[in-house]
């Protein structure tokens, strides 16, 4: 692995790429609303490990653009579809669960909460189901790189590595304060299944817009 010196950008380009990163990971999307919803119908705890799962893909995300793969998807218009399509069809099937989870007041409050390694995976296969993080991830950390120092991939992955923790440190922010309000609401008997009937929404309305995004 190079020095540290050959993978931090010099000042002049780490703080408009700080204050970039920033901007992009407090801007609502798929991930903030996915962990969320985790957060109000389970708690902070899963809300924060949805948050790792999440910046896990990001971090593979990442890895891929530092190896050329995701270029791939940059050009072909097939494999991003496909991509694209399987991670509608994942958002569907989380829609379906919660659903069927919520058939009822009493099943929806009884119903044992799934376990953290698989609210993980859900965070995780929720970004790496999606083409348009891969693009992302093409189109915006080459700004920053220096070729003339070399290691261009180490400086993609160490650049990916600061984008992912601020948006973990956010994500962590949303999931904390989206349970203190699913706290407040659960006086009500109704709670479990009204919140789980939104978070179907919320997938449903999720899988809807990448389904019929385009790759700009």
């Amino acid at each position: 692995m190079p020095s540290l010196s050959l993978l931090l950008p010099d000042l002049a380009t780490l703080a408009p790429f700080l204050l970039a990163s920033l901007a992009l990971n407090l801007t609502p999307g798929a991930d903030m609303a996915y962990v969320a919803t985790r957060s109000v119908s389970q708690g902070a705890g899963a809300g924060v490990v949805s948050a790792l799962g999440v910046s896990t893909g990001g971090m593979i995300h990442t890895a891929a653009a530092a190896v050329g793969l995701s270029a791939v998807l940059l050009h072909s218009e097939l494999a991003f579809t496909v991509i694209k399509y399987a991670g509608a069809g994942y958002l569907i099937y989380l829609a379906w669960r919660m659903l069927q989870a919520g058939g009822s007041a009493e099943g929806a409050v009884a119903r044992p909460p799934i376990g953290l390694m698989r609210v993980y995976a859900e965070g995780a296969l929720t970004n790496l189901l999606n083409p348009k993080v891969a693009l992302f991830v093409l189109a915006f950390l080459p700004q920053f790189i220096d070729p003339a120092k070399g290691a261009v991939a180490w400086q993609i992955l160490f650049l990916g590595l600061l984008f992912n923790f601020g948006g973990t440190l956010v994500n962590t922010v949303v999931a904390v304060s989206s349970s203190a309000a699913g706290r407040r609401l659960k006086g009500s008997p109704r709670f479990g299944r009204v919140m789980r009937r939104l978070a179907a929404l919320v997938f449903i309305g999720l899988a809807v817009r990448l389904a019929t995004s385009g790759r700009n």
